[in-house]
Order: C-alpha cells, then structure tokens, then sequence
C-alpha cells in the first residue's frame, strides 16, 4: 500500500521541480540581453573621422562687380527715359533718348565737306598725273612737278580730314541714343524728361546681379593661414556654402582696426542664391585642417533641448543617445560629445524608435 502513495509523491514533486525550472529559465531568459536575430530593418551607418576644414566665420558685405552710373557724351534735351529704378535692363537695351536736331546737323555739314574734300582730290591727283607723264619727258620743271605733288598730298589730307569729322558727327548722333553696357537693375534715375544735358552728366545708375562678390575685413592675427591656404566660402541663410573663386587680398591694414580687406570673388550664380549687393553674409575662411567625428544629418533627432541618435550597440541592442553636436556641414553634423568612432547610428530615427519599443515590449 505504500508502493502507490510513494509513487504519487515522487509525481507531485516532478512536476514541482519542472515548473520551478521553467519559472527560472524564463527569469533567466529576461535577464539575457536582447540579441538582433536578424539584420536591421531601416539603414545604419557607422560614425569615422573626417578631415575637416578649421575655420573662422567672418561678417562680409556682398557688392556688384559691375556697377557704374551711365553719363551723357553729347548735349541736348531728354526726350525719352524708357526704365526706371527696379528694372530689369539687357545689355544693349536702349534707356534714354537725348534729341539729336544739333548733331543730325553737323552729320550734314560733314557730309557736304567730305564731298568738297573728295572733289578736290580727285582733281589734284589727275594734275599731278598729267604733270607726272610730261615731267619724264622734260617738258615741265622739277619744281612744278614738286607744287603737283605737294597740291594731291595736300588734298588727301583734307580728304582724309573730312571723313575723321564725319565719322565723328555721326558718332555723337549714337550718343544721343545711350545704351546699357551690360544686363542689370536700375538702382536710380538722375534725370527727368525734358532736362538739358551735357557731356558728362549723370542719367542713370545701375549693377548687375549676374556676378557678385563679398568684402570681408580680416583680423591681422588670421592673415598668415588665410594667405596660406587662400580658401573661403560664404554661408547662405539655409547653410549651403559657396566656394571662393579666388580672394584679392590688400596687401594693408587698416590703421583703425589693425584687419586687411580681402575680396571674395564668387563664380557667377543664379537667381536662386539670394545675394543682393549691400546684403551682409557669413563667409567662412580655411585656417586649416582637423580630424572630426562626423555623423549624417539624418541621424540626428532634435527633441526639444536634447540632440540625440539611436545606437546600435555590437550585440544588436538599440539605445536613444544624447549626444553634443559642433557645425553643421554637407557630410553632417560635427561630434563634439557622445559618440566614439566605429559606432553604428541609425539612419532612420523614426523607424528605429518603433523598434527600439517593440523589441523592448517582446522582451518584457
């Protein structure tokens, strides 16, 4: 009889000790860390140095490179001003029209002198042909032959005379007619319709937006690494950089501030750079070259105050990281803190927080 009751007791206890190992293999399990069993869902990238650029952002002023005020060069009355400040001007476009009555009249009378002058040559020449054929036969003397000779000389001169006046009458009637030397905007008008003008008066000032650069003054302390690595770009609004063609540096320093001028000569651009002459800009200048942490730009997650990435760590684990960031560059932003390089970052925040909670829900 006591061969069943011992019986029972030992499966009691089996099942005892069975569920007690299950209960501790389950603790045991959720002490494990969580493991990646598979690769992860959304893009990663791993966080190395970079070579960048040291630099020192300055204050610069934009100006037009071409810039000029039109002057008068013949006198008259201003009969027409076809544009106005603000607008839009192609190189060419005729802007003001001055009255040409003087200078039609002039054209004129050089006209009439060039033909007097012609005629008079022309009969100048024949006599000293004709003198020429018989001065070989010794029918006219030397000295007469000299006088012919002397006489058409002198009659091309007058010729030539003529057609120089009238080239310039005509010259001074396309004076009154002033052109645009080049594409632009009209930035101020200085005359009115009907204003006698002279040559040398103003009429219109303009410049021209296709070619831009930036003057920036320079501390004296930065001038040796500026003139040796002769680098800058100048930072627009939304952080896009615009590379220096090249920088005209005046070889003087101002005696008031102890900075040289540097002009920042920038390549042609288009409408969309959103650089206006007179317009102040950051320009930065290359003083040298540092290896930098670097992490992507969409690795970056702004909450708030806090500046953070979710790591991947070697064993699969993903941890939201606070980190602190420098400048923000083309390749990304700057690591000043919180990161170490080889570290995995995900390119995806979004995606990587959802899993990020998942995961930590299957584990709990």
């Amino acid at each position: 009889m006591l061969r069943p009751a011992t019986g029972y007791i030992k499966a009691i206890g089996d099942g005892i000790m069975k569920a007690l190992w299950t209960k501790l293999a389950a603790a045991a399990l959720l002490a494990l860390p969580i493991v990646a069993t598979a690769q992860m869902p959304f893009l990663t990238a791993t966080v190395e140095r970079e070579t960048l650029m040291h630099e020192r952002i300055l204050d610069g002023r934009v100006e037009a490179v071409q810039r000029s005020t039109i002057s008068a060069q013949t006198s008259g009355r201003v009969l027409e001003i076809r544009y106005d400040v603000d607008d839009f001007v192609e190189q060419g476009d005729l802007v003001v029209q001055i009255s040409d009555t003087e200078q039609q009249s002039r054209v004129r009378a050089a006209e009439g002198n060039l033909s007097e002058a012609r005629a008079q040559f022309l009969e100048a020449r024949a006599d000293f042909e004709r003198i020429e054929n018989i001065f070989g036969e010794q029918l006219v003397s030397e000295a007469e032959y000299d006088r012919a000779r002397a006489a058409r000389d002198a009659a091309r001169a007058r010729l030539e005379s003529a057609q120089a006046a009238l080239a310039e009458a005509r010259e001074q009637v396309e004076y009154t007619q002033v052109r645009a030397p080049y594409a632009g905007i009209v930035t101020e008008r200085h005359v009115e319709v009907g204003e006698s003008v002279s040559p040398g008066s103003p009429l219109l000032s303009g410049i021209s937006l296709e070619q831009v650069r930036v003057e920036v003054d320079v501390p004296q302390q930065l001038m040796d690494p500026l003139r040796r690595h002769r680098t800058a770009y100048v930072v627009l609004d939304g952080g896009e950089r615009i590379e220096a063609e090249s920088l005209t540096i005046f070889p003087y320093a101002d005696p008031a501030t102890n900075s040289f001028q540097v002009r920042v000569n920038l390549p042609e651009l288009d409408d969309t750079s959103g650089l206006f002459p007179g317009m102040f800009v950051k320009t930065a200048i290359k003083l040298g070259e540092d290896q930098r942490l670097v992490v992507p730009s969409e690795a970056v997650v702004f909450r708030s105050e806090v500046v953070a990435v979710y790591v991947i760590d070697p064993e699969g684990r993903i941890v939201f990281r606070q980190i602190r960031v420098g400048r923000e560059l083309p390749e990304g932003f700057e690591v000043l803190a919180g990161l170490r390089q080889g570290e995995r970052v995900a390119l995806d925040p979004v995606h990587a927080g959802i899993h990020m909670k998942e995961t930590q829900r299957v584990a709990r």
